[in-house]
């Protein structure tokens, strides 16, 4: 049934500003969503994912401390499946790069946003992307709490 389905590959990129986690959103037309494309023959999933980022963000240094999971939307758009992962990078600058195929840009603006603003943006397939990503985020951070708070009281 797969063989109809057409995946794409993108990154939620997130930064962090105290520790509290800001999202990168790209937007077409009235649509907001994260950097994601097609998969080119012989890329993997992931590798298209950052060459995606790459092209429509001009971020080149991305990173996956919650490793390679991925988020799966269900079929949307004739059969269009988009495959997501969280990254990290420290890179603030964006720049909107011309598609050179399009001879423009494929977004017509960027915001870091924190959780609730990119909550309100996003539309309910694409929430669930944020969801999972910021789950991923708030779970690690759980982790880390019993040694910070070993740490403090041993100090």
């Amino acid at each position: 049934m797969q063989d109809h389905l057409r995946i794409s590959a993108g990154i939620i990129p997130v930064r962090f500003i105290h520790r509290k986690p800001i999202f990168l959103l790209l937007r077409v037309f009235h649509y907001w969503d994260f950097p994601k494309g097609g998969i080119i023959s012989k890329e993997t999933d992931i590798q298209a994912a950052v060459r995606e980022l790459k092209e429509e963000t001009a971020i080149k240094q991305i990173s996956f401390p919650w490793g390679t999971k991925f988020y799966e939307t269900p079929p949307y758009a004739k059969g269009k499946i988009a495959r997501y992962f969280l990254g990290k990078t420290e890179q603030t600058q964006v720049s909107l790069l011309v598609n050179p195929i399009i001879g423009i840009p494929e977004h017509h603006e960027f915001r870091w946003v924190y959780y609730e603003a990119a909550h309100a943006l996003l539309s309910e397939r694409v929430q669930k992307v944020l969801n999972w990503g910021h789950q991923l985020i708030e779970n690690s951070f759980m982790a880390e709490s019993p040694q910070l708070e070993f740490a403090k009281i041993g100090s």
